[in-house]
Formats: structure tokens, sequence, C-alpha cells
């Protein structure tokens, strides 16, 4: 195997790993692995959301099996970014502007892997209708422009406006980050601007790989602290090269 290749792989297992132990496909940090090594920005937008599928599907499966999933939770911000996601996956940008907001969004994952939520639940507040609403859009229509799922803007949202706890927010962030992929990968095709890589099978199975471990770590188990922060090390000098170029 290639040694591009197999860094490539090894990367996007750890990604998935440390993304699914919290309830995120892991979007935000393939594109920051195949902006580090070059990958152009024509295939990195499709790649990133068809591994997010399977990775955030496997993560919402092990935290629905374990009971952390409120449907309650979830369908004020779905109703809203499902075709707000969709449209969003019909818009081109330029690679520039494309590269600067994945940088910001790569910056705001960083915060959500190391700043570490409270997990009180005793003081939970209801979500207001027309947040979730407003909130589910504005994520919905930059997911689909950009690639990404979603679940790294909308968990630090449950968790800072108490509407969530940390477990449940996780639940919640999967399936938010399944729905939006699918729908904005839906949009990237009815607009003819799918782009996959030859060797996209071999980035699904080490992501699936990876999504496994840390669904069945993060939903039943515990966190690693230290290797998210080498992974937070990581996507800063991404967003930094993304910033630059």
């Amino acid at each position: 195997m290639d040694q591009n290749l197999f860094l490539l792989l090894s990367l996007l297992s750890v990604v998935a790993f440390l993304y699914s132990s919290v309830g995120h496909g892991g979007a935000s940090g393939y594109l920051a692995v195949m902006a580090l090594l070059g990958v152009s920005p024509a295939l990195m937008k499709s790649s990133a959301l068809v591994m997010n599928l399977s990775v955030s599907l496997i993560s919402f499966i092990g935290f629905y099996r374990a009971g952390h999933f409120r449907m309650k939770l979830f369908w004020p911000f779905a109703v809203a970014s499902i075709p707000m996601a969709f449209l969003g996956g019909t818009m081109t940008l330029s690679d520039s502007i494309y590269k600067q907001i994945l940088a910001v969004c790569i910056l705001l994952s960083i915060g959500r892997l190391l700043y570490q939520f409270k997990n009180d639940e005793n003081n939970q507040n209801p979500i207001p209708v027309w947040a979730g609403l407003l909130s589910g859009g504005v994520i919905g229509l930059l997911s689909g422009m950009i690639g990404i799922g979603g679940g790294i803007l909308l968990s630090p949202l449950l968790l800072l406006m108490r509407w969530a706890t940390l477990k449940q927010t996780a639940a919640v962030s999967a399936l938010f980050i399944f729905v939006n992929s699918l729908s904005g990968l839906v949009g990237q095709l009815q607009k003819g601007g799918v782009h996959l890589p030859e060797n996209l099978q071999y980035a699904i199975v080490a992501t699936i790989c990876g999504g496994l471990l840390g669904s069945y770590f993060g939903s039943q188990r515990f966190n690693l602290p230290t290797l998210r922060y080498l992974l937070a090390a990581g996507l800063v000098i991404a967003s930094v090269k993304l910033i630059l170029t």
C-alpha cells in the first residue's frame, strides 16, 4: 500500500474514533486531514459527507441503544436543517471562500473537543421551537455548503443552553449529522457536483472501524482526553494551513 494512502487511512480512522465518541461523524476532522495531505477541495466535500454518513449512523446506534436519544431534542432542529442542507449542497463556493469557512468550522470543532461541559441532568431548559428551527436552518445551510454534518455547531449549542445532557447531546448530534450529510449529498448530486476519489472504499472501511470503537467507548465507557489534545493540535495546523492558502 502507498505510504501516503496508509497515512491518510490511519489518520481518518483515529479521527472517526475520537469524533464518534462524542456523537460526531467527523467531517471537519476528515476535511482537515485531507487539507493537510493536499487533497483538492473538489474531492474533499463529497468524500467527507460519504464518510460522515457511515460514522454518524454507527455513533447514533451506539448512543440510541444505550438509551440516550430523545426525539423532542432532535426534531426542532432537523425540520429546518434538512431542506437547508440540501440547498447548501447545491451551492458552489470558490476554493478560497470554502477554505476560509472550513477553517472557522475546524476551529469550532477544536473547542468542542477540548472544552469539558458539565453534565447537569437536573437543570435542563426546554427548547423554544422558534430557536430550534432558526438555529437548525442556519446550521443546515452551512453544513451543506462546506460538506459537514453540523454536529460541531449543534452540540455546543445544546450544552451551552442546557437543553440536553452530554450523552443526550451526543445521540441527537449523531442523527442530526446523518440526516444533514445525506441531504447535503443529495443536493450535490442534484447539481452534478459529486466528485469521489478512486480509493474512497478504503477510507470508508477505515472510518467505520474507528467509528465502531469510538461509539462503544463514548456511549458505554470513557473518553480519551490525551488523544483529543493531539487531535486538536492537528486540527489547529490544518486550519492555519487553510487560512494561509
